[in-house]
């Protein structure tokens, strides 16, 4: 009995089997009101469940950090406005100077269909469709303009494959291309090509208005007789202003709108796409007009005559292969449409590659199809003379007295006259015009939009806002519509699609870069999920594209390059506060590892000796004077390491706060030199440990420099010995010895106050007889932020000393970003003694004297 009661005892009650856990934190046993006996595993366990009423509140629970664990919610705890309001250092987020990151998004999102590949596709089907391919083909001739489309296709082609690559290595944001290529290859190359980008989109918006209108103008003249103003260039900006107007409003709308409108314009385009193969494979049926204007059908004889290049003079240029070439690459450039509008798609990784090289392939083979329609069943020239057409197709090739007005070499509307329906193709060319326009507009605000929340550029943070429930940044469309109205003023396609070639070229090349790049130096977290490409093909790519553009035009490539390292210069100048783990950071640590490890086998000899200095300053802006002549000893071209010893135990928090005060005082001093903190020792014990532990292979401190005791003769026996100790240590570790004495203390002077009146505490008497006193002793200091901190747990806070050697020169820099602690100092006037003394390395004397005693171990 007492056995089968313990067995019992073990076995699953029907209640305990399955446990749900409401919102309301009650505890529901069974499923679906079963009794639970019909689950084997409810039969088969013999240990009880556990009672899950224990732990229902366990989500509301905020478990304890390792931090928090060792300790680190004490120390950090710091008054704000008073001794009775207390907060953490670090809980709070931080707020960068652009404002509070913006919040993730989670409206209308697109799939790879609506979101690339019609995208791609109505920007790759735009204004050459219908108004430049039959005369690039009369131009170039049938096998030049596949020529160019197949190489068109190759770099493409080729960019679509690293452009995938990039897309699927980690989460694509808004921000397309930019986005990027900036968490690649870095904040320098992503915001230059950023701009360059959104430029180029600007201008092909207006590229592609000015066709719009070109298209409207022939259809009024064709149709109704009828003209805008002059029917020419006039009309063409009045028409094109108002046409990006309407198509800015549409954009601001919501992309829902935009989405919606792109699926009725590809229909359109693919309408009249049918309408035009279908009326070239039936001919002119016998319609003179048709015939004398140059479409004869397909007819071998025009196929022959089509098939060499017969290049012209056009609009005051004299055309090659490669101008033709800068005029049709615009239209080849959809491929990153998709990309740009990124932060808009559901999946970017998945959408991108899939929807933009189907959009490529289709696109490209109903170019080529255009080219052969257009070359096999049209003639060059045309007069336009029916009774010509006739009699002989050769007598309607003849041309006098002004030439001839028709065919492909003269008539930009020529595939009107070869469709079915004429009106299909105007309403085609309309929408193929409108949507790529529509595309690219856009894409500008979007691209402003990221440069404006990474604050890489100065002002663009303004044209970031964002409006309406969509949240649309419209003061972006406002300057997209000034750029874009500028070139519609222009009036030709063809002066300014050769401009867009080359920035578009010059974008290409650095995406196939940056695949390359990232391929080559194989960071830890170069992991796409794309493996269709090859690192080599990239650069084959990335050269492609440079030496294409030479060709084109060598003057707008080295401006478009020029101002490509302009914006890239002013970006590493202003050094945003960006940290995106860029393939450039990689290489430049693991060339770093390389050299390290190659250096470990270099023999050491006297001509390549360098004064590698371990300094003992602590913090290194109490001892200006002690850290300038260590850098004038190693000019920064010798290691310096700053040692500091602090003798109470800081949490990680504190230290690397304390770490990069440091690294960035000295970088503004412009001194070059590593920091190595020890902590939680007695200070002899720290100062051997440095010496013993910091450097790495042949990069190790070869002498200690530290300053004088100033106050042996008042200082206790424990005090010296330690000094004493430290000098046998360094000579213990090979160490060279440099003492630094001055006339008075090398550490900051006493007579900076507070505002209220209150003494420093940093600068107190006592905290300067302690010389080897660790940061938490000599710069616990008033802070209204922190409050007056006791010497355990001070505020940590940066010092700033800008010294010149004139009276009253020596204060502490406000900071910025933290006005309400730093701008309660001010400037106290110090003699000029004290100043100067302060100031004895980094100013220059006329005349001066340093004694140099040289000590050796003469056995």
């Amino acid at each position: 009995m007492e056995e089968e009661k313990t067995k019992n005892s073990y076995n699953l009650s029907p209640e305990t089997c399955r446990v749900t856990l409401n919102s309301s934190k009650s505890v529901s046993y069974g499923s679906n009101g079963s009794n639970g006996r019909d689950n084997p595993i409810c039969d088969l366990t013999s240990e009880t469940f556990p009672r899950m009423h224990n732990y229902t509140d366990n989500a509301l629970m905020k478990r304890p950090s390792l931090g928090e664990l060792h300790g680190d919610y004490i120390t950090e705890k710091v008054v704000k406005n008073g001794p009775n309001e207390a907060r953490g250092i670090g809980i709070l987020p931080e707020i960068s100077e652009c404002g509070k990151p913006a919040e993730e998004y989670h409206g209308f999102k697109l799939g790879w269909i609506q979101g690339v590949l019609i995208p791609c596709l109505l920007n790759i089907w735009g204004v050459m469709l219908f108004l430049r391919m039959p005369w690039i083909v009369a131009e170039s001739g049938i096998f030049q303009a596949t020529v160019i489309i197949v190489i068109s296709t190759i770099i493409c082609g080729l960019t679509t494959l690293s452009l995938s690559a990039l897309c699927t290595n980690g989460v694509v944001k808004g921000g397309g291309i930019y986005f990027i290529i900036s968490r690649s290859l870095g904040a320098e190359f992503g915001a230059s090509v950023g701009i360059v980008l959104a430029f180029a989109n600007a201008v092909s918006a207006s590229l592609n208005t000015i066709g719009f209108c070109e298209s409207l103008n022939d259809l009024l003249f064709q149709k109704y007789d009828a003209k805008i103003l002059d029917g020419d260039v006039d009309a063409i900006r009045l028409v094109g202003c108002i046409s990006i107007v309407i198509m800015i409003l549409i954009c601001c709308i919501g992309i829902e709108w935009e989405s919606k409108a792109q699926n009725f314009l590809i229909a359109l385009i693919l309408i009249a796409m049918a309408d035009f193969f279908v009326g070239t494979a039936i001919g002119p049926q016998n319609d003179l007009t048709k015939i004398s204007e140059g479409f004869v059908g397909f007819n071998w004889t025009v196929w022959t005559q089509n098939w060499v290049e017969n290049y012209r003079p056009k609009e005051g240029t004299t055309h090659s292969f490669f101008t033709i070439f800068a005029i049709f690459f615009p239209s080849v450039t959809g491929i990153q449409a998709g990309a740009n509008i990124s932060g808009d798609l559901k999946d970017p990784s998945s959408s991108i590659p899939k929807g933009t090289l189907l959009s490529l392939l289709v696109s490209m083979i109903s170019y080529i199809a255009v080219v052969f329609c257009s070359g096999g069943a049209a003639l060059r020239d045309a007069n336009g003379n029916t009774t010509a057409a006739a009699l002989n197709i050769d007598l309607i090739q003849v041309c006098v007295s002004e030439g001839c007005e028709y065919g492909l070499h003269n008539d930009y509307s020529i595939m009107q006259k070869m469709a079915v329906y004429s009106i299909l193709i105007y309403i085609g060319c309309f929408a193929a015009t409108l949507s790529t326009a529509l595309t690219n507009l856009l894409t500008v605000p979007r691209l402003l939009k990221a440069l404006g929340d990474d604050c890489v550029y100065p002002g663009l943070s303004y044209l970031a806002k964002e409006y309406g429930r969509n949240r649309e940044p419209l003061r972006g469309y406002v300057l997209t519509f000034l750029v874009s109205a500028v070139f519609v003023l222009i009036a030709k396609i063809n002066a300014i699609a050769p401009l867009i070639s080359n920035f578009y070229l010059a974008s290409y090349a650095l995406i196939n870069f940056c695949t390359f790049h990232a391929a080559l130096v194989r960071p830890l977290g170069w992991r796409p999920t794309f493996t269709c490409y090859d690192k080599w093909l990239s650069l084959v790519s990335c050269i492609i594209c440079v030496v294409v553009m030479f060709f084109i035009d060598w003057i707008s490539s080295v401006v478009t390059i020029g101002v490509f390292f302009t914006l890239y210069l002013l970006v590493m100048y202003r050094q945003p506060a960006v940290n995106w783990g860029s393939t450039t950071q990689a290489q430049l640590y693991k060339s770093t590892l390389a050299s390290s490890y190659r250096l470990i086998n270099v023999d050491e000899h006297v001509k390549n000796y360098q004064p590698h200095t371990l300094l003992l300053t602590g913090e290194p802006s109490t001892r200006p004077a002690l850290l300038d002549l260590a850098n004038l000893i190693t000019k920064n071209s010798a290691l310096l390491i700053c040692g500091n010893v602090v003798t109470n135990k800081l949490t990680h928090k504190r230290r690397r706060k304390l770490l990069q005060d440091t690294i960035t005082y000295l970088n503004q001093r412009k001194i070059k030199a590593f920091c190595s903190i020890v902590d939680g020792l007695k200070f002899e014990d720290g100062a051997k440990a440095i010496m013993q532990c910091c450097g790495i292979g042949k990069l190790r401190p070869n002498i200690l420099m530290m300053g004088y005791k100033t106050n042996w003769m008042t200082s206790t026996e424990d005090s010296l010995q330690t000094y004493f100790n430290l000098l046998h240590n360094a000579f213990d570790n090979r160490l060279a010895v440099a003492i630094l004495r001055m006339p008075k203390s090398l550490e900051v002077p006493t007579t900076l106050t507070l505002l209220n009146g209150e003494v420093n505490p940093a600068f107190t008497e006592e905290a300067n007889n302690a010389s080897y006193s660790n940061l938490n002793e000599i710069f616990s200091i008033h802070d209204p932020k922190c409050g007056t901190m006791p010497r355990e747990s001070p505020c940590p806070l940066r010092r700033n000393l800008d010294i010149d050697g004139r009276e009253g020169s020596i204060k502490l820099r406000k900071d910025k970003t933290d006005d309400n602690g730093l701008k309660k100092y001010i400037e106290q006037p110090i003699s000029s003694e004290i100043t100067k003394q302060m100031s004895i390395f980094s100013t220059k004397l006329k005349n001066g004297c340093i004694d140099v005693w040289w000590l050796y171990d003469d056995g």
